[in-house]
């Protein structure tokens, strides 16, 4: 456990930001702030993503408090991943499990991990196995639509964002500051 706020907590929750619409990344850094606010050591893991994206500029910010890994080649997938998307995606969970058993950290991200799981990156029962040998008092998050069934039955907490309407729909394009 780390010094931080883990400390009075027995059991941690395995959460999964999932579904169509808007706001999966957005509602996992909200938690972050919220459990940075309650002294908690976070670390942030994007998959398939490299880039210095608005949020990362902002959790850098957090000081030591957060610390951000990214797993992606920072060109955005299209159609098929290649061998050193596979590799990445491997060896970031490889990496956030160690992390994550350290010690070190109250709250763990696995950002677009569905992404990942999507695309046969990495197998569900590997991320089942991930958050199956995580510390106790450790709480989890995992994004990205269409969260695989065997997450979902995994999880303490399953969030499903609906896209009623969305402004991408008439071109406008992903914009600074709200989507990246």
């Amino acid at each position: 456990m780390s010094e931080y706020g883990s400390a009075k907590r027995v059991k941690g929750y395995v959460h999964v930001y999932t579904g169509k619409g808007k706001g999966k990344t957005t509602a996992a850094l909200g938690l972050v702030l919220r459990a940075v606010g309650a002294g908690w050591r976070v670390l942030f893991v994007q998959f398939l993503k490299k880039g210095r994206y608005s949020e990362i500029k902002a959790l850098e910010g957090l000081g030591d408090r957060v610390t951000v890994l990214q797993f992606g080649s920072g060109s955005f997938v299209r159609g098929r991943p290649d061998a050193e998307d596979a590799s990445l995606a491997v060896h970031g969970l490889e990496e956030t499990e160690r992390a994550m058993m350290s010690g070190r950290y109250d709250l763990v991200v696995l950002d677009e991990v569905n992404c990942a799981l999507r695309m046969g990156l990495i197998s569900v029962e590997r991320v089942v196995e991930f958050l199956q040998k995580r510390p106790q008092h450790v709480e989890v998050v995992l994004t990205g639509r269409g969260m695989p069934e065997g997450i979902l039955r995994y999880a303490d907490l399953v969030t499903c964002m609906e896209e009623v309407k969305h402004y991408f729909r008439s071109g406008v394009q992903a914009r600074e500051g709200i989507e990246k």
